[in-house]
C-alpha cells in the first residue's frame, strides 16, 4: 500500500463522454492509492464513456452530477484530456465556472493532454507556464500562457502534461502538489 499522504483530500475529476480513458484511470488510481477520495463529476447523469486511444473505451459511473457539485467541497481538481471531453466541457458555462472556482480559491489543479482547453475558458492560463498536447500550443499562447514542450510542468498550483506517455511523471507531480496544498490547508486550519 502506498504512503497515504492524501488521506482526507477530496478530488473532483471533471469529465464528460470522450475523455481519454488512461488519462483518468491512471491518475485516479495514483490519487486513490495515496489516500485521496476521488469523485467523477460530470454534466451527464449516470455514466460517462471513455475514449481509448482510437475507439470508444469503458463506461464509468458518475459519482456526482455537475449541477449538484460544489467546488468548496473539494480540495483539488483533475482534468483529463482526450479531444472530445474538454472540447465539450469548455462550451458548458457550468463546467467552466466549476473549473474557475478552483483557480479563484487557489486550489491545486492537474490537467493533461487537451484538458487545458477548459482552463483557457476559465481564464486561468494568462501568466502561467504549462504544457499540453502540441496542437493546443497556439491556443494557450493566445490565451497568455507560456507553453513549453516538457513531459510535466508545475506552475502556480497547476500541473500539466502532454500525453499518456507522460502519466508516470504527471502522477508523481500531481501527488506532490496535492499533498503540499493539503498540508498548507491543514496548517491554516490549525492557526
Amino acid at each position: 500500500m502506498a504512503d497515504q499522504i492524501l488521506t482526507g483530500l477530496k478530488v473532483a475529476i471533471l469529465v464528460t463522454d470522450g475523455f481519454e480513458q488512461v488519462e483518468m484511470t491512471e491518475p485516479r488510481k495514483a490519487l486513490d492509492e495515496a489516500g485521496a477520495d476521488t469523485r467523477l463529476v460530470s454534466p451527464k447523469d449516470g455514466q460517462v464513456k471513455a475514449w481509448n486511444f482510437t475507439d470508444w473505451g469503458e463506461t464509468f459511473s458518475v459519482d456526482l452530477p455537475l449541477e449538484g457539485a460544489q467546488p468548496d467541497a473539494f480540495g483539488a481538481l483533475l482534468l483529463p484530456g482526450g479531444v472530445i471531453n474538454p472540447d465539450a466541457l469548455r462550451t458548458l458555462p457550468e463546467a467552466v465556472a466549476f473549473v474557475k472556482a478552483f483557480f479563484d480559491a487557489g486550489k491545486p489543479v492537474a490537467s493533461i493532454c487537451h484538458g487545458p482547453w477548459t482552463i483557457i475558458e476559465a481564464g486561468a492560463t494568462r501568466g502561467r507556464r504549462l504544457t499540453s498536447w502540441p496542437s493546443l500550443k497556439t491556443d494557450l499562447q493566445n490565451a497568455g500562457a507560456d507553453w513549453v514542450d516538457r513531459e510535466v510542468v508545475v506552475d502556480q498550483g497547476l500541473v500539466t502534461s502532454r500525453k499518456p506517455d507522460d502519466i508516470p511523471a504527471f502522477n508523481r507531480e500531481v501527488t506532490a502538489l496535492f499533498a503540499n496544498a493539503r498540508e498548507k490547508s491543514r496548517q491554516a486550519a490549525d492557526e
